[in-house]
């Protein structure tokens, strides 16, 4: 099946316009994402303007996800752990992270790799979006 411009049409089940499904000809499904589109979708969400923060799981597969968060300037997400290990990419402005280590201060365009169950933090330093990836066996 194809829209009327010869393409796939984009599956109902992908809620928003940053967010397409794409199906590749081996039958294979991809997700392609505007991340900038989809932190615009979370900072305009009610959650955002009451808490201060936001997210959205964009792929969830067995033993690997996804998840892009929007981050107030200001706000802190309280130390915490993954089971799995993980990559935190920063996608928009700027953002702490505290470890056993140190601190590390992430901008749009870092990446940093934690193993699993390290505990951390993060607080925001401008209004950020970060890109979390978790792997491993169990990722809920």
């Amino acid at each position: 099946m194809t829209d009327d411009k010869g393409g796939i049409p984009p599956d109902p089940a992908w809620r928003t316009p940053g967010h397409q499904q794409v199906t590749a000809r081996l039958g294979r499904s991809l997700a392609h994402i505007d991340l900038a589109a989809e932190l615009e979708l979370l900072r305009g969400e009610e959650v955002y303007t009451r808490v201060g923060r936001n997210a959205k799981t964009l792929v969830k597969r067995s033993g690997f996800r996804v998840v892009l968060t929007a981050i107030r300037c200001g706000c802190r997400i309280s130390e915490h752990e993954a089971a799995g290990p993980l990559t935190v990419q920063a996608v928009a402005g700027r953002f702490r992270m505290r470890l056993p280590q140190g601190e590390v201060e992430m901008a749009a365009g870092h990446l940093l790799a934690l193993e699993p169950r390290e505990r951390h933090d993060v607080e925001a330093l401008e209004d950020s979006g970060f890109l979390l990836t978790i792997a491993g066996p169990e990722t809920p």
